[in-house]
């Protein structure tokens, strides 16, 4: 079965209440994506993977990638995992006028329009439409109908673009703050007059414009249900049962979580069982991932090579030397604003792993670490030693380190049971 079908049946799963999820996992970095593949693998389950519109576009957004190159990125590692491409789920989250929202609001809906074509045209099933950013001559805040039209706009694109299957759409822009949120920051949790009215003003939009089909594709409604992560702190997940309510008396329809990162796993399930069934993923990925190369270089020290690799310092002058990625994320003394640039739950170290000179760097530590002494690795990473020493996972560093990011992904796992799902070897 392809991924979108397994998605589609996912839904039913989660509406009456089985427990169906899709774990979507928003990042560029191929250890993550090797990670998204042997997790799925070990599973037996499709894997949803995502790009934002200011990290993939039609003129390459901060990563470079084009929506075509981020297929064919996604593509080639899944080909070295051994992961079959028709059960991956490509999708593109908030598409819209975000990036061109300075300018006039038709200058930014037609580049917007370019972008969803681009999207779509390169093979992602699942959209986000996104019109909700105000631009330079509109009024705020834009009523629902405003950006029910905007999206309407795109929706149009998409359906004349598309190649084989139709796109499946997500919409709604209750969002949490993105990269994370501020400490005083006070959540206001959508309500169910919200979804009812977000929902009957895009229908009514949409058949207005003669997009009836695309409409029964509208599966998803993001909504803030009161969680969030801040630099240091996490808000978890408490029910509110009105909301996971409201969501039900719309056939085929689900809510789409964003900012999960951090959830426990009761946390997770809740979510789960509140019928929020795309559960997002991102920062928490790459989190993970620095203090497992962190890790790493704890091993090095303690081998005594002859050319360290001296990654951790490598990451924080890259970062320092160039700060427009953290620079409005992180505040406070610069005591406080180092320990972010190493420790902070938002992550914005993950903008600067793609460096050349961070690159070489953790190309160094694994030339430092190939041969590493089995204590060192139950000292420092012991859940990696367990399923080493279970013959489940091999000694080298980039297995050690993709597995320290699947523990992650068997969190969400463990929260979305599926029929598709099954406990790994």
């Amino acid at each position: 079965m392809h991924a979108i079908d397994q998605f589609m049946d996912g839904i039913e799963r989660n509406r009456s209440g089985q427990g169906g999820a899709a774990v979507s996992v928003c990042s560029a970095h191929p250890d993550v994506l090797r990670a998204t593949f042997r997790t799925a693998l070990a599973h037996d389950t499709f894997a949803l993977i995502e790009s934002t519109s200011n990290q993939v576009d039609q003129y390459g957004g901060y990563t470079g990638m084009q929506p075509g190159d981020f297929v064919d990125l996604v593509h080639g590692l899944a080909k070295e995992e051994g992961f079959p491409t028709e059960r991956i789920l490509l999708g593109g989250d908030h598409l819209g006028t975000n990036t061109w929202s300075g300018g006039p609001a038709e200058a930014a809906l037609n580049e917007a329009r370019v972008l969803v074509q681009a999207y779509v045209r390169a093979g992602y099933k699942k959209i986000h439409l996104d019109a909700s950013f105000v631009c330079a001559d509109d009024r705020s805040p834009l009523s629902d109908e405003t950006v029910a039209r905007r999206c309407a706009a795109m929706a149009r694109v998409c359906e004349t673009h598309a190649k084989g299957k139709p796109p499946v759409y997500i919409i709604g822009t209750e969002v949490p703050t993105p990269g994370g949120a501020h400490d005083e920051e006070v959540l206001h949790i959508t309500t169910a007059r919200d979804v009812e009215t977000t929902l009957d003003v895009f229908k009514a939009v949409f058949l207005e414009n003669g997009l009836q089909e695309a409409w029964d594709r509208v599966v998803g409604l993001v909504v803030q249900p009161g969680i969030e992560f801040s630099d240091h702190g996490v808000h978890d997940f408490q029910p509110v049962p009105e909301l996971a309510a409201a969501i039900l008396p719309y056939k085929g329809m689900i809510y789409e979580a964003h900012s999960t990162d951090y959830q426990t796993a009761f946390g997770l399930r809740g979510l789960v069982d509140h019928h929020f069934y795309v559960l997002k993923v991102g920062p928490w990925l790459t989190f993970t991932l620095r203090e497992g190369l962190y890790l790493l270089e704890f091993m090095e020290k303690e081998l005594s090579v002859a050319a360290p690799s001296a990654f951790r310092e490598t990451l924080l002058q890259t970062m320092r030397a160039d700060p427009v990625h953290w620079k409005k994320y992180y505040s406070g003394k610069p005591e406080e604003i180092e320990f972010k640039l190493n420790y902070s739950y938002s992550d914005r170290s993950r903008y600067y792993l793609p460096a050349a000179e961070v690159l070489a760097s953790q190309k160094r530590l694994f030339q430092n670490l190939q041969e590493l002494p089995e204590p060192l690795i139950s000292q420092f990473m012991p859940g990696q030693y367990a399923r080493l020493r279970s013959g489940k996972l091999a000694k080298d560093t980039r297995s050690l380190l993709i597995d320290r990011i699947s523990n992650v992904l068997e969190l969400y796992m463990a929260a979305a049971p599926s029929r598709y799902c099954k406990t790994p070897p």
